[in-house]
């Protein structure tokens, strides 16, 4: 058997048991896919984040209970915050994916900034009939990037006490599905520019707690509608999570805290 340290932090907070919880490893040498899936499996958060060291270069991959996904915003901030304040790394820290290029975190005066590429949303022409059902009031605008349909609402009250039939969201062929609205306001009863939900049941995750990735699409489209670049937004899930967004012509930074939760060892067989 051999040991290997697994730590969890939540992301997207600014205290323990918000945000979105991912566990982080932190690796000299790849394992198995089939390891990873398991290791995500066994955690069951919505992402566990396994990073690579190869010499000064930083790699990432993530893992939900039941599948490895091209793109994870939560769990790249979480992985940056463990490297920065477990292993000693200098930030700002950049990390390869397979799908979206290099993903970078800076440290800033009130946390993090998370940098990531610019994902527009084209009009989705073709609407699945399951999404009609899901949504028998209809809907301002549908939209679809790479990975999810995203639906675009009047008002936040009704993106906040939305309760869809996630079986049916799982049909859909998208990986995942957006909800969002105009305006809002966070936990605190701060207003926001725009409201959002994220469901994924397709990859294990009925409702994912705060998706950076998702707003790597959410922030170009509401600062196109608003007219403005910088922009604050909740995703109102259970645990909730507020964030700045700043959008540029190919970029999409996002700038919130994490929090450490846990520091374990798991032991795999050799």
């Amino acid at each position: 058997m051999a040991d290997y340290t697994l730590i969890q932090a939540d992301a997207f907070a600014d205290r323990l048991f918000s945000g979105n919880p991912a566990a982080v490893m932190v690796l000299d040498a790849p394992l198995p896919d089939d390891l990873m899936q398991s290791i995500a499996a066994e955690n069951n958060l919505s992402e566990t984040a396994f990073v690579l060291r190869e010499g000064d270069a930083l790699s990432i991959r993530w893992f939900t209970p039941t599948s490895e996904v091209p793109f994870c915003g939560h769990a790249t901030l979480a992985s940056a915050h463990v490297l920065m304040t477990e292993y000693g790394v200098n930030g700002p820290v950049s990390l390869q994916t397979r799908k979206v290029g290099t993903l970078r975190v800076s440290q800033t005066a009130d946390g993090y900034e998370l940098d990531l590429p610019r994902i527009d949303a084209t009009p989705l022409i073709d609407i699945p009939p399951a999404l009609q059902e899901i949504f028998p009031g209809g809907w301002r605008a549908v939209l679809r990037n790479f990975e999810n349909i995203f639906v675009v609402l009047d008002d936040p009250a009704e993106v906040t006490s939305l309760a869809p039939d996630i079986r049916r969201i799982a049909t859909l062929e998208a990986g995942g599905l957006g909800v969002t609205a105009a305006g809002g306001a966070d936990r605190g009863g701060v207003a926001v520019d725009f409201t959002s939900r994220y469901f994924a049941p397709a990859h294990g995750i009925d409702e994912d707690p705060v998706t950076g990735s998702a707003h790597a699409t959410l922030a170009p489209y509401w600062a196109g509608v608003l007219g403005r670049d910088s922009l604050t937004a909740f995703q109102a899930s259970a645990r909730g999570g507020r964030m700045g967004c700043r959008v540029t012509g190919d970029r999409v930074y996002l700038t919130r805290q994490a929090v450490t939760y846990l520091r374990g060892t798991i032991r795999l067989p050799d």
